[in-house]
């Protein structure tokens, strides 16, 4: 007899998404018996980044990190079959935003109090869909405008728990709220 699919969590990338934001969670899923499933705005791959600020830099400087293959495109998923989702870094969510599929996608997981998860400029993806008004989420300090912009309040803390929206400042925090997420996520899951 097959074993049923475990439960699948998405996790949203593109070009330019930061390498450790976002093989870290896939890794923890994958530990914890959760089905990581990769979503970007089309089935292919996509060329990861590292992406910090360096000693004698004041801005964040890029190199080039893994890649990663997309599962699904954003018009392919229905987020009704998905336990929760994953926003990841890097510069991708700059220009993943204006995508409409994944509008409507964040916004099922907002509006459904699935679990979340967000870091560093993940941020922009939420605030952009107009899901972040009251919500208090940790970010890396340069997106703290956009957070607020769209309503959100800005906490400076290694992990933010609001409800169903768990959220860390950069990959540096990733010990920090990456194990509440996933607890969110078993429990959801029936799995706890």
């Amino acid at each position: 007899m097959n074993e049923p699919d475990p439960p699948a969590v998405l996790l949203v990338v593109g070009d330019a998404s930061e390498t450790v934001d976002t093989l870290y969670p896939i890794y923890r899923l994958q530990e914890a018996g959760l089905r990581p499933v990769v979503i970007a705005p089309e089935r292919r791959t996509y060329q990861m980044v590292l992406h910090e600020v360096r000693p004698g830099w004041t801005i964040t400087k890029e190199w080039e990190g893994y890649q990663i293959a997309a599962d699904l495109a954003f018009s392919e998923v229905d987020p009704a079959e998905y336990l929760g989702i994953f926003f990841s870094g890097g510069r991708a969510p700059e220009y993943l935003r204006y995508d409409e599929d994944l509008v409507r996608i964040t916004r099922h997981f907002f509006s459904e109090e699935k679990p979340i998860a967000s870091v560093c400029h993940g941020v922009e993806i939420p605030a952009y869909a107009g899901c972040v008004k009251g919500r208090r989420m940790a970010t890396v300090a340069k997106c703290r405008h956009d957070l607020e912009v769209a309503g959100g309040v800005f906490v400076d803390e290694p992990c933010v728990v609001d409800g169903n929206l768990v959220s860390g400042r950069t990959y540096h925090d990733h010990g920090h709220y990456i194990g509440p997420w996933i607890r969110l996520l078993l429990g959801a899951a029936g799995m706890d």
